[in-house]
């Protein structure tokens, strides 16, 4: 459980600190409200992502990481093909932002999972 609160503290940090990075490249009250809605997304999905892996650690690490992979990759395409229409949110900066939050907060991800 510890190791979970850990992600998730390092997740948010670092979904913060590149959504206000990204901040700078997308100015528009429009692609800020995407930077946020990307951002939610992102942290509820690694955290998802994340306690998978955790459970398949004593069995399978690989299959548990690579179960979230899957996961990451489905929500990223139904975001684009669905939610990012209906919301009307700018395209680029909700995919770009998606695929940037997933990636950075996954880096934490192989210190965390060792045992």
């Amino acid at each position: 459980m510890k190791k979970i609160a850990i992600f998730a503290l390092a997740s948010l940090a670092a979904i913060a600190l590149l959504g206000w990075i990204l901040a700078f490249a997308f100015p528009t009250p429009a692609d800020r409200h995407a930077l946020v809605v990307s951002g939610g997304i992102a942290f509820v999905v690694q955290l998802i992502s994340f306690i998978v892996a955790r459970a398949w650690a004593a069995t399978n690490v690989v299959a548990g990481w690579g179960l979230g992979m899957l996961l990451r990759f489905g929500v990223l395409a139904i975001y684009a093909l669905v939610f990012v229409k209906v919301l009307g949110l700018p395209m680029s900066a909700a995919l770009v932002s998606l695929a940037a939050f997933f990636f950075v907060s996954t880096l934490f991800e192989p210190v965390l999972l060792k045992s």
